[in-house]
């Protein structure tokens, strides 16, 4: 099958380009490295057009990073985390990856209505990051292999030196 000529039945034209024609850049910026629930916990902001992080919404959900995190070591955490607090186009969400055991990562997505921290709750069951939340991901996987995996010299050096590498300005 020539892919120019003929779509699989599962894809369907109007929706994807729709999709394509409606994407757009949204901003992420650092917030630091924290600590929650005993973990090491490096944050960021991503907006949407027209939404704001606050401290105030930072706050609230490294305050439920920690609770989830609290949980890490029966999951097989290395301690180490990224939070992103989402300001959406169609509500809030934040994401706690969490490196464990294995070379593997733990995910939680939470979701909930603009501007309301305290209605933020779990996500359905296999809901995974947007291209956004992907982009900032990507980054976090690259400065985790590089500067803690393939690093070389002292725990807290390697740590320091993924702390200090964030990604800052748009995301596609």
């Amino acid at each position: 099958m020539d892919h120019h000529d003929e779509l699989p039945a599962a894809v369907t034209e109007d929706a994807v380009l729709a999709l394509a024609e409606g994407h757009h850049a949204r901003a992420a910026r650092p917030l630091g490295t924290r600590r929650a629930a005993g973990h090491l916990v490096k944050a960021y902001a991503l907006q949407a057009p027209g939404r704001t992080v606050t401290e105030q919404d930072a706050e609230a959900a490294l305050r439920l990073a920690g609770d989830h995190l609290a949980l890490g070591r029966g999951r097989g955490s290395l301690g180490l985390a990224v939070l992103i607090v989402h300001a959406g186009g169609d509500g809030d969400y934040v994401l706690v990856h969490t490196w464990i055991e294995g070379h593997m990562s733990d995910l939680a997505v939470f979701t909930g209505p603009a501007g309301e921290p305290a209605a933020l709750r779990p996500g359905r069951a296999g809901l995974a990051p947007c291209v956004w939340e992907a982009a900032l991901l990507a980054h976090e996987r690259e400065a985790f292999s590089r500067h803690v995996l393939d690093g070389t010299g002292a725990l807290a050096g390697r740590l320091a030196a993924w702390a200090g590498d964030t990604f800052e300005g748009a995301v596609r």
